[in-house]
């Protein structure tokens, strides 16, 4: 089985373009979202494979020999035998979101979240409400976060470490022998051992669930900016991490945006700019009728006082900046009269007119080929 296959990567792929391979096919094999028939098997390859091309010393050997550290060829065990959990693999890395634990004293919180937002001008102009869809690590309906089967045997005291959590190790140093304090092998740190695991999130309290969160808007924010919704990341022994949702703007069919500004550009007759006249603006709320004076010049501007957007985290309002420009007219889309008419201004303000036009020696090449 060949892991770049695996997760739909070329063999030169970075390693960010394998993780967000991953995370991908992940999410839609993860036994929680997908219960087709093989959905869980291919999750766990899925999951094997991240587990090897995300090391660079497996992702090597893979790469000359074809196989995973210690298999005898294709599909085998990169771990050494000793034992891979793709619930840990995909918990430690879909969880993250590239935040990581919060460092904190006591039971850890849950992982932080990250996802898009795409917004309007509308939507960021009012400081609108917008839902987003998120999938999270939510307390298990059927444990209720316990992680064991109700009715079943109840989790018992780690006899490795006295449900601590951690043991007592020593290390040698530059400074002598020191102790230190190290999560413990039997129960991973957790203090206890769990003998009848829930049938439904099989142990570990919780499952991955959609659900719609809405992110409130502040009035004038713009793309690049990140928005924290509090405690909407994923459940933890600690409380829930937070969401941080990273604001992508829809472009508007018409308008452009520049800080708090926006901007029009107005494509005009000539005869327009010249006599002058009207044209309707689009705004945010709604057609504008805008003075065309005469005489305008091509790129000339005009500002609509306060039609911009809310500057953000501070009082007043952009403007609308309208931009003048010549709407040239292609081939074809002028008749024989305006052609004419045209002709007939060139003429009176001195512009001489070149037009492709039969010559004399073309015509009297006609002639001698009798046509």
């Amino acid at each position: 089985m060949d892991y770049y296959e695996l997760l739909g990567v070329a063999r030169t792929a970075d390693a960010d373009e394998i993780k967000s391979a991953y995370r991908k096919l992940a999410l839609k094999y993860h036994p929680d979202r997908n219960k087709e028939p093989g959905a869980a098997e291919q999750f766990s390859k899925i999951n094997e494979a991240y587990a090897v091309l995300s090391d660079p010393e497996k992702r090597a050997h893979f790469d000359r020999f074809g196989s995973a550290p210690g298999a005898a060829g294709g599909m085998g065990d990169p771990f050494g035998g000793q034992g891979f959990d793709p619930m840990d693999l995909f918990e430690q890395l879909f969880g993250g979101a590239g935040f990581g634990r919060q460092g904190r004293r006591g039971p850890a919180r849950g992982d932080d979240l990250e996802t898009e937002l795409r917004v309007t001008l509308d939507q960021a102009r009012e400081g609108a409400e917008v839902s987003v869809q998120v999938d999270r690590l939510t307390s298990c309906e059927h444990c209720h976060g316990t992680r064991s089967e109700p009715g079943g045997k109840p989790p018992k005291t780690c006899g490795t470490c006295a449900g601590a959590g951690v043991v007592n190790a020593q290390a040698r140093t530059i400074f002598g022998n020191v102790m230190t304090q190290q999560p413990c092998p039997t129960c991973r740190g957790e203090g206890v051992i769990i003998e009848d695991p829930c049938t439904v999130c099989r142990g570990r309290g919780r499952t991955l669930k959609g659900e719609t969160v809405t992110v409130k808007l502040p009035k004038g924010i713009d793309e690049g900016y990140r928005i924290r919704v509090s405690g909407k990341g994923n459940e933890g022994p600690g409380g829930p991490g937070d969401l941080y949702a990273h604001i992508e703007m829809e472009p508007h069919p018409e308008l452009r945006r520049e800080a708090e500004h926006l901007v029009y550009v107005a494509r005009l007759p000539y005869p327009r700019l010249v006599l002058g006249g009207q044209v309707s603006v689009p705004t945010l709320d709604g057609p504008h009728v805008l003075d065309v004076k005469a005489g305008t010049q091509h790129g000339e501007m005009a500002r609509l006082r306060g039609q911009g957007m809310p500057r953000l985290q501070a009082s007043g309002t952009g403007d609308l900046v309208v931009v003048f420009e010549v709407d040239v007219p292609k081939p074809g889309q002028l008749n024989t009269e305006a052609k004419n008419a045209l002709r007939e201004y060139a003429d009176l303000i001195g512009d001489e007119v070149h037009e492709h036009r039969e010559g004399f020696f073309e015509k009297i090449g006609k002639a001698i080929r009798g046509e």
